[in-house]
This record gives structure tokens, sequence and C-alpha cells, in this order.
């Protein structure tokens, strides 16, 4: 039941201001019982050769809803123009095509696999938080909150339960209940990365529930310069707040806890998605602590779908020549804790599922 677009919040846009485009829907993994309806290293091992995003930055560009700050284009010519160049540019690198409805009939298409898409590219991201500061400067809106302020919240209250739980020394207990009792001066130990952090709010979440050494990064100029602009507006003038692509980070320091709401949902819609996320659990694995937790939030993917990706991860990280006894016995970079229970779910084509999926998993 996975790839469904769930559509972030919007703040009020001053009147005739266009709509920002959104994702049109894409199946992916229907076969899942239950889960979401949702988007440092090299890829040497990964086996994919990845083209570069130069060729494809105008599609972006050509996407981009400017309103009074610029293009007259309309949304149609938009969708027109930006498939046209990602058909291009995934047909000289041998990459599955994206039509200009994201969707194929290809009999080999592999179902678990999300569509292509300017969500993909970081000149989309660019353009959009671009627009954002620019809205923001002007009339104060802080931008689009990525799967809306309730799961936000949630995110921020249920990573501080697990956090407890391994503070504690036990183990999850598959409670969604957030009322725990701890000496939030714990926390001051848990330094927190949030990759991907857009304008910065789930940092401020976060640091309502008591966590204090907080990171935010994204690849996107605008983005940091607007989650900084909130920050100092909002009160939470210590969160740190850096340019760098988790893709090639040049960050030099571990962190307890990671958070991810929809970076890794954006990379997998870039038509190299699938050898990005390759690289992306790389990176991940790399900057979390032994014992810490990186907590996944998905609109693209199900719960079941993040944890085969982090176990082929494993696989393909430890090589063949640890699985001569079968794949049981591969060892594990990441573990599985638990998972958000509290999303509310809906029926489609007779399968119960939540429309996103909260993942935590602690590094071996």
């Amino acid at each position: 039941m996975a790839g469904i677009r769930l559509t972030p919040e919007e703040p009020e846009l001053p009147q005739g201001t266009p709509p920002r485009p959104q994702l049109p829907p894409a199946f992916a993994g229907a076969g899942a019982t239950t889960g979401a309806l949702a988007g440092s290293g090299s890829g040497g091992g990964s086996g994919f050769e990845m083209a570069s995003d130069d060729e494809r930055s105008v599609a972006a560009d050509s996407w981009s809803v400017r309103s009074e700050y610029g293009s007259t284009l309309d949304d149609d010519q938009r969708y027109a123009d930006a498939a046209e160049v990602l058909s291009a540019a995934a047909t000289a690198t041998n990459f599955p095509s994206t039509a200009s409805d994201y969707c194929s009939d290809k009999d080999d298409q592999d179902p678990g696999e999300v569509e292509g898409s300017m969500l993909g590219l970081q000149s989309y991201w660019d353009t959009s938080y671009s627009e954002d500061l620019a809205n923001f400067q002007e009339h104060g809106h802080a931008g689009e909150i990525w799967f809306g302020t309730n799961v936000m919240d949630t995110v921020a209250a249920w990573t501080k339960k697990i956090c407890t739980d391994i503070i504690q020394g036990g183990t999850p207990s598959g409670n969604d209940s957030v009322d725990c009792e701890v000496d939030e001066k714990q926390f001051s130990n848990c330094p927190v990365l949030d990759v991907g952090t857009g304008n910065g709010l789930l940092l401020q979440a976060l640091a309502k529930q008591g966590f204090s050494d907080l990171t935010g990064t994204d690849y996107s100029e605008g983005a940091i310069e607007l989650s900084k602009n909130l920050a100092e507006r909002d009160g939470f003038t210590s969160i740190n707040f850096l340019v760098d692509d988790i893709l090639e980070t040049k960050l030099d320091r571990k962190f307890k806890i990671i958070t991810d709401k929809g970076t890794l949902d954006a990379i997998g819609l870039h038509p190299d998605g699938r050898a990005k996320r390759v690289v992306y659990w790389e990176s991940v694995s790399n900057l979390v602590e032994p014992g810490g937790i990186a907590v996944i939030t998905s609109c693209n993917h199900t719960k079941d779908e993040l944890l085969q990706e982090v176990e082929d991860f494993s696989k393909r990280k430890i090589g063949k020549e640890h699985m001569d006894e079968g794949a049981c016995n591969v060892p594990q970079i990441f573990r599985y804790i638990d998972h958000v229970r509290t999303y509310p779910t809906i029926m489609f084509g007779g399968v119960e599922g939540s429309q996103v999926c909260t993942v935590a998993f602690q590094r071996v």
C-alpha cells in the first residue's frame, strides 16, 4: 500500500498565490499487510552507476511555481517540460523512463520501486526553499510541515520515549504511550542529528521534549537559512544548522539519535534513487554511534519495506564471505527495535495501512 503522497500542511498564502505542486500518486509495495501509504561515503560497492544531477536541473527549474516571484508557465507545461528532461536523462543512464504521469506498465518494473520525480532533485528544493524564505521574510510563514504537525509532534515525543527506554536499560515495550518519567538532564548526552531538516521544525519539537544537543543539516542553503530564521524567531537559538548533503557528508562526529522525516523518501524519488538509498544508509551507519538509533519517517515505504531495505544493506555491506551459512546468519548493522503504532489507518484494496510510518533502528 505504500506510494501515496501524503499532502503536507500548507500555511495560508497571500491571495493569488498558486498552490505548490504535489507529488502524484505512485503505488509501491502494495502487497504489504500493514505500513505506510506514503516518499558519506561512496556507492562504489553498490553495483549501480549514478548519473549527474546537472543534466536534470532544468527539470526542477521548469517545475517550480513562482507566483509573483517569477514564472508564468502553467502547471501542465511544467509537468511536460520536466518529464521530458527526466525521461531523456533516464534513457541516457539506462534507468527506467519516467512518463509524464509518473506511471509505468513495464512488465519488469519492481513493484517496490517508487517512480522518479522532481522532488528527488536538489534544484527543486533550492527553488522551493528560496520561495519559502521569501514568504517568511514577507509574511512570517514557516512553510510546509511535511506529514503535518500531528506526525511531527508524535515523532518527537516517541523518539523521547525510545531514548528513555534505552537510557534506562530497557527494551521498547510496543506501547505508544509517551508519558514517561525521566530526568531530562540525561538527554544532554543524546546528541541528535536531523538529516534533510528543511525548515527545522522537527528539531524545535525535539527541543520541547528536552533534547538540547541538536543539529540539523540540509543540502539546500535556502532550507538552512530558513531554519535559522525560524529558530531565532521561536527562541531556539541553541540549535545548530549546517549545509551538508547526507550522501556526501562532511560531518566528523557521531550522534546518539538520527532523525529523518521524508529525506529518504525524497532521495528515493531521484532517477538514481535506488543507488542513492544505498549511499544514504552507508552515511547513516557511519554517523550514528554504536547503540544509537535512527528514526525514519516515511510516506513512500511501509515498515516491512524499510526493514527489508536495511537487511539488504547489511548483506551488501558485510559481503558474501559472511553469508556462507545462510542469510539468517548475516551480521546486522541495524536492528529493528520498534515503530509508531498509533497513526490512523485506512483500508485500501482490502489491505489495512497508514499514510505514514515511523520506524526506529538501533546501530549494532
